[in-house]
């Protein structure tokens, strides 16, 4: 029975409690948060502290904490001989300071306390300072995910940038597509079912062949249509996501219509 300490109360966290709590051969024996403001979200029965000295003895401890907190909160929590573990994709093992036995645990998804989601189909890549204590890790991990991937910290931070790019930018194209909807009076209602195909179609398609629309086709007539409907950054991000396509659709020859 791997014996887990939880140390925060923001979205990684719930959703980790959550599979944990549900694991086999784990065992979640406590929770960390600053304040009591969030307590009702979580299961009752958990034991909760908000006195880092008062951690219970654990094999792990997981810091599902904002990426600038991380150092702070690990120069905080007392030697107990556990593996001392965070969360981010972007940040290294050097944030957690002074402790021995490191690593992280990155989930490669966007949580949210909102959201359900079966993290046993959401991939987490992980990292220790001795193979020793990756093991641990990766039992731990192989419990609540059915994808384990073993990356040190350089790789990770290059994984997340992909993840910016495939989540983060992406969510904020359809964030400026909802503005225009408003602009336009036209209710983004009507854009969900093209969104979630979207998402469906690069599950068994390249996103280079899944590509469509007037960059790709050099439409160059809509393209001139589209930009004069446009004007500040929404213009700005039209015009340059629409060379970067068709500069690659040139440079890999694809050509299929819509």
């Amino acid at each position: 029975m791997i014996k887990v300490v939880l140390i925060g109360d923001g979205n990684v966290a719930y959703q980790l409690a959550i599979a944990l709590q549900s694991a086999n051969n784990v065992d979640l024996i406590q929770r960390y948060s600053r304040s009591e403001s969030n307590n009702s979200l979580f299961d009752p029965s958990i034991d909760h502290t908000t006195d880092l000295k008062h951690l219970k003895h654990a094999d792990i401890y997981i810091l599902a904490v904002k990426d600038e907190a991380i150092a702070e909160v690990a120069a905080l929590i007392p030697d107990l001989n556990g593996i001392v573990v965070h969360t981010s994709g972007a940040m290294g093992l050097e944030q957690l300071g002074r402790h021995q036995r490191i690593g992280v645990i990155y989930p490669v998804q966007s949580l949210s306390i909102q959201q359900k989601i079966n993290l046993k189909k959401v991939p987490f890549a992980i990292e220790a300072s001795s193979k020793e204590d990756l093991d641990v890790i990766r039992t731990l991990i192989s419990h609540i995910s059915e994808h384990v991937f073993d990356l040190d910290s350089a790789k990770r931070e290059k994984l997340h940038i992909t993840a910016v790019f495939a989540n983060n930018f992406s969510n904020f194209m359809f964030s400026c597509a909802e503005d225009l909807c408003q602009q336009f009076d036209i209710p983004f209602d009507i854009l969900r079912p093209l969104i979630v195909e979207t998402g469906k179609k690069i599950q068994y398609l390249d996103p280079l062949e899944a590509q469509t629309g007037p960059a790709k086709r050099l439409d160059h007539e809509v393209i001139q249509k589209h930009k004069k409907e446009l004007k500040g950054m929404q213009k700005e991000i039209y015009t340059l996501l629409t060379e970067a396509i068709i500069k690659t659709y040139q440079k890999n020859n694809h050509g299929k219509k819509l």
